[in-house]
């Protein structure tokens, strides 16, 4: 089960679900990592600003100038206040609290100052205090005083004493405070302005870990009570001041309704507002309205929110927009996120997708992936990473829905990498099996190459040029006859010999195609390209005669030191032929579905068997073809045998022998030995018999010079002569022999 499945699928497998229940607990680094991918496209296509009737009067640097610092007597903001009014505003939101008494009004000059005279003490105390006078505007007016909540009652002294009262709602489903954002108290107004006011809304933003401000909650749950925010409120007033509803489901609260406007909202009645970019003409500066330098048709039917950008009153905010932002900009548009419907949708099924998407594609992906080569794993990959992104993308374009396009596609990357590195381990494993497989075939130089290059093995055949060598023992029915009761014995025998002749071939860099009994064949320049095929195929083929020659020497020493008779046995001495060809030839792996080999086919190969079975008759234990001596002529020891027609080819073929390297080839003696040769085969052509025997005693003589057998191949030419000065082959003799066996 294991091995069908896969070890790289069952951990790709567990590391998805551990992802899957990371996800679940949705930790900081997930959350932060999500709204950032929703900044990114904000700023990619930030909402249009299209002007509302909403207006942010600006407590800004040029009205501090002018009118000087904060905080300003509340007699200037009742004047502020009934300006507005008389402009048309339908509502005037605080983004501010007035928490405790004006310290400009005139009872408190009064008792703040000692020297002033009684009379004039008596005269300040007879007149109404500030805050009253901007009570008494307050209470002509339609106005939201701010509040700010407290996240612990020792945040502020004697906050506890304040009564905290209901806001007029109803519940369109279960109730919502189990969901809500919940906080022990809130800093209210001073009871006289709170009693005036019409309405009363949180103005609290709680950044998320990042220090980024994108969502604000729309209700909060004060020790126990409703209590809508600024912006909410402010809305709540403008639509006549009924109660709004709060509809929930079982996955929390939904959305909430104020007046006819229903606002989708996520699981905690919190809004993601889409940003646009800070706009300077949603804000009157102060300074003007007091002045009266502002078109009433400005402020005429507008919902005012009353806030500061001034610098030094530090209440600016990070946005996803990348810029900062004066707190009161934001809860602004809230309110124009709420009148154009354009609320980015972050809705309570949204985890439930990302997670089927992450539990989806990355099942898809365990089970695809160790199918698929590295290039299309990654193409796989990419191609689902960049399909959901997209989607993500498009849903926001489109719709304004936030599906996170991070997880998901972590969720793919990571599978991928996990697989891929399975994959990568399960190709090394492979490529260790072609080093221990070709390993028993080609040296370790070209295993290490082709498993380094694997394009250079090209699997189905390719036309390539090899040198072909097969190789047989002689006598090898008789040794196997003596064998008859011990078949264990020649088993021995024949692994020894074969080690023997496989090292040589692989020591230079060939390729054994197959062992045939006693016979192997064995190839060069496949399947990875090697320049002096052939000249590697003749040293690996007077190798293959030394180490025989050691082996022979080595089991008749072995022989001789055994005592008794009966168990010594009979010696064997193993006499090889070698035959070697190239050409053109079809290399690859050759069979059927069900098996096959790396094997080649071709003329040249047929030609090579035919010239190892002439080595015997011609008593030279390495016979080249044409091709072959023709590419070592100039490095090798060779000699011309024959003009033959061997059998099944009608063409005839020039054989060579092989008989030693270039230490060998530069003797004086063996270019003799070659001019000789030349000279006899030239008068056996020419059919000058007599020229021929004289040259054949020559050769003799000289060979034993050289240190070369060459008996068989003269004896072969004495008993043609014979022959022939018997029977004439004829005028039109083309001085070819047909060869009667393989």
């Amino acid at each position: 089960m294991l091995s069908k499945f896969g070890i790289g699928r069952l951990v790709a497998l567990a590391v998805l679900v551990g992802l899957v229940a990371i996800r679940i607990a949705d930790p900081t680094i997930v959350k932060v990592s999500r709204a950032q991918s929703f900044d990114m496209y904000q700023r990619i296509k930030p909402r249009v600003y299209n002007r509302q009737p909403v207006a942010i009067l600006d407590i800004d640097e040029a009205s501090i100038r002018k009118l000087g610092q904060w905080p300003w007597p509340r007699t200037r903001l009742a004047k502020l206040l009934q300006k507005l009014m008389s402009a048309g505003a339908v509502v005037v939101g605080f983004d501010i609290v007035f928490a405790e008494s004006d310290r400009l009004s005139p009872d408190k000059v009064a008792t703040d100052n000692e020297t002033l005279s009684d009379d004039v003490k008596q005269a300040l105390l007879n007149l109404p205090s500030n805050d009253s006078v901007f009570a008494n505007m307050i209470k002509r007016s339609r106005v939201v005083l701010g509040q700010t909540s407290v996240r612990s009652l020792k945040d502020v002294e004697g906050i506890a004493d304040v009564e905290i009262k209901d806001m007029p709602h109803a519940f369109l489903g279960q109730d919502p405070r189990p969901y809500l954002p919940n906080y022990p108290a809130i800093v209210q107004n001073l009871p006289e302005l709170e009693s005036s006011a019409m309405g009363r809304g949180v103005f609290t933003v709680i950044p998320d870990a990042d220090g980024v401000f994108r969502h604000v909650p729309l209700l909060f749950q004060i020790d126990g009570k409703l209590r809508l925010s600024l912006s909410a409120e402010l809305l709540r007033i403008a639509t006549g001041g009924r109660a709004f509803a709060v509809r929930t489901d079982d996955a929390g609260v939904n959305a909430i309704k104020i007046g006819r406007t229903l606002i989708d909202t996520d699981r905690t009645g919190t809004v993601w507002p889409y940003f646009s970019k800070s706009i300077p003409s949603r804000f009157v500066s102060a300074v003007d309205v007091l002045e009266d330098k502002v078109n009433p048709a400005r402020l005429r039917g507008h919902l005012i929110l009353v806030g500061t950008s001034a610098i030094g009153l530090e209440d600016f905010r990070a946005t996803p927009m990348g810029s900062l932002m004066a707190g009161v900009e934001i809860h602004a548009q809230v309110v124009e996120n709420i009148l154009t419907n354009q609320m980015l949708v972050r809705p309570n099924y949204a985890i439930a997708v990302e997670l089927l998407t992450i539990l989806v594609v990355g099942l898809i992906a365990i089970a695809a992936v160790p199918l698929l080569s590295a290039s299309w794993a990654f193409f796989f990959a990419a191609l689902i990473v960049i399909a959901y992104v997209g989607g993500s993308y498009g849903a926001f374009h489109e719709y304004r829905l936030l599906i996170d396009p991070v997880f998901p596609s972590f969720t793919v990357i990571t599978l991928f990498i996990i697989l891929a590195t399975f994959n990568y381990l399960r190709e090394e494993k492979k490529r260790r099996e072609i080093r221990s497989a070709f390993g028993q075939y080609v040296s370790p130089d070209l295993v290490s190459q082709l498993a380094d290059q694997p394009e250079g093995l090209t699997l189905g055949g390719e036309t390539r040029e090899l040198s072909i060598l097969f190789s047989d023992v002689r006598g090898f029915t008789a040794i196997s006859e003596s064998f008859k009761e011990n078949p264990q014995g020649l088993t021995d025998l024949m692994n020894q010999f074969l080690t023997v002749l496989s090292n040589s071939i692989l020591k230079f860099n060939g390729t054994i195609d197959k062992f045939m009994g006693d016979a192997v064949m064995a190839f060069w320049n496949a399947p990875v390209p090697h320049e002096n095929h052939a000249i590697s195929s003749c040293e690996a083929a007077l190798e293959m005669l030394e180490n025989v020659d050691l082996l022979n020497k080595e089991k008749a020493e072995a022989h001789a030191a055994i005592e008794n008779e009966e168990e010594r046995g009979q010696l064997h001495q193993i006499n090889i032929g070698i035959g070697i060809n190239s050409g053109e030839c079809v290399v690859g792996n050759m069979g059927s579905d069900l098996r096959f080999d790396y094997t080649c086919l071709g003329d040249p190969v047929n030609l090579a068997s035919r010239l190892e079975g002439q080595s015997k008759p011609y008593g030279v234990s390495i016979i080249l073809g044409q091709a072959t001596a023709a590419y070592v002529k100039e490095e090798m020891a060779t000699l011309e045998i024959d003009r033959l027609r061997v059998k099944g080819k009608q063409e005839p073929e020039t054989i060579y022998g092989l008989f030693g390297k270039a230490d060998l080839l530069n003797t004086e003696e063996f270019k003799e030995l070659q001019r000789l040769n030349d000279s006899m085969l030239a008068a056996y052509r020419a059919q000058d018999w007599e020229t021929v025997n004289a040259m054949l005693e020559l050769l003799r003589d000289q060979s034993d010079l050289v240190g070369q057998d060459l008996d068989g191949y003269l004896f072969i030419y004495e008993t043609r002569v014979i022959e022939f000065q018997e029977n004439p082959p004829g005028r039109d003799w083309d001085g070819v022999y047909v060869a009667t066996s393989k």
